[in-house]
């Protein structure tokens, strides 16, 4: 018997767009704002059976389901670092004022031949308390383990390392952590892109789905508006 192929639809991972926004039914954000690099922008290749669009586009049209007026910016840039999202980001993002904002991981900042990891979580936690003065819920990324770059053998070690300062900043400035370092779709083969670095658009569902959930539990818990 032939295996029938994944679709959006069958996949046990992904939330249909009504669902999630019946999870999000209560949620205040008006403003929703996202700045960084690649896997915040939801780069990506298609998969077959799955709408082409990226995680933070689809979090958007949830969201929009639920308050049509919903503004939504999304400023980031494919290869930028936290402090080139600081510099050339952040000035934008101040002015437009989110109530919700999307950080990046800091996956540029560790493609280097020897990362500076004391250097890179100061950046980072520079750049949270800049987030921090919007005032805004912020949310971010781990970097899913299906993530490779083969010209580091040290690769897997970089992306825990970054993981741990990533979940240690985001706890301290009271950031929502959509967690997919551990996330079992790491083991799909259709999980990413030719270039073997950024989610296809199957994984760009599943972090869509993670991120609902995430932010209908602290909608839930009463969480911060």
């Amino acid at each position: 018997m032939l295996k029938t192929a994944m679709t959006e639809q069958s996949d046990p991972f992904c939330l249909s767009e009504i669902t999630a926004a019946g999870l999000l039914f209560d949620a205040p954000w008006r403003r929703f704002g996202v700045v960084g690099d690649s896997l915040s922008a939801g780069v990506g290749d298609p998969t077959p059976g799955y709408r082409n669009q990226g995680w933070s586009d689809r979090v958007a049209a949830i969201l929009r389901r639920v308050h049509p007026d919903l503004l939504y910016l999304n400023i980031s840039e494919i290869g930028v670092t936290t402090h080139r999202t600081m510099s050339e980001q952040f000035d934008r993002m101040l002015e437009f004022g989110p109530d919700l904002l999307h950080l990046p991981s800091g996956p540029n900042d560790i493609l280097r031949r020897e990362p500076d990891f004391d250097a890179i979580e100061r950046s980072m936690r520079r750049m949270y308390r800049l987030a921090a003065d919007t005032g805004a819920l912020l949310t971010t990324f781990t970097m899913g383990r299906a993530f490779v770059v083969p010209a580091y053998p040290d690769w897997d070690k970089r992306i825990r390392t970054m993981t741990d300062i990533t979940r240690r900043v985001a706890a301290d400035f009271g950031a929502v952590v959509f967690d997919m370092c551990d996330h079992p779709f790491n083991d799909r083969d259709n999980l990413v892109s030719a270039d073997r670095i950024h989610f296809s658009t199957s994984g760009q569902a599943v972090m869509a789905s993670v991120a609902v959930q995430e932010l209908a539990h602290v909608l839930s818990a009463g969480g911060k508006s």
